[in-house]
């Protein structure tokens, strides 16, 4: 077991604009930029949004559409290699006009209403996605573990 160090590289702050994907977005963005390894950080508001939650029984997501106007509470993810390419992971909590808070994994189909976005990029060693059989999830390879 080996732990890596990161620094950052660069750093990307700015606004989405309304009636954009938040997902479809920040995968762009990473994409066009070329960031392989970052962090995602993001605030403001949907009009709609889809979440998911993974049942680690049957090993599937199960998405949840909420069809109405609500805040992001916290929107936390990562970017890493997934197939060679930028992937972008994401959790999101939100909250109603009653403060009931919603959340889960990010998905496509989250409309922003109003969203300013932190897109850290790392320097280092790369991560990649590898699938894991245990969870039936694609996960940082092995070799990122921490703790044995």
């Amino acid at each position: 077991m080996s732990r890596k160090q990161y620094s950052i590289r660069r750093t990307y702050i700015g606004r989405l604009p309304e009636g954009a994907d938040l997902l479809d977005s920040i995968t762009k963005i990473c994409r066009e930029e070329g960031i392989k390894i970052g962090k995602v950080t993001a605030i403001g508001a949907v009009k709609k949004a889809v979440v998911a939650y993974y049942n680690q029984t049957e090993k599937k997501y199960y998405n949840h559409e909420l069809n109405k106007p609500m805040e992001i509470l916290n929107c936390t993810g990562n970017v890493s290699l997934l197939n060679g390419q930028p992937f972008v992971h994401c959790h999101i909590t939100l909250a109603d006009e009653e403060g009931k808070c919603f959340g889960g994994h990010l998905m496509i189909g989250t409309v922003v209403f109003a969203c300013e976005i932190f897109i850290e990029e790392y320097e280092g060693e790369i991560l990649e996605r590898v699938f894991d059989e245990s969870s039936g999830l694609s996960l940082w390879h092995p070799k990122t573990i921490l703790m044995e």
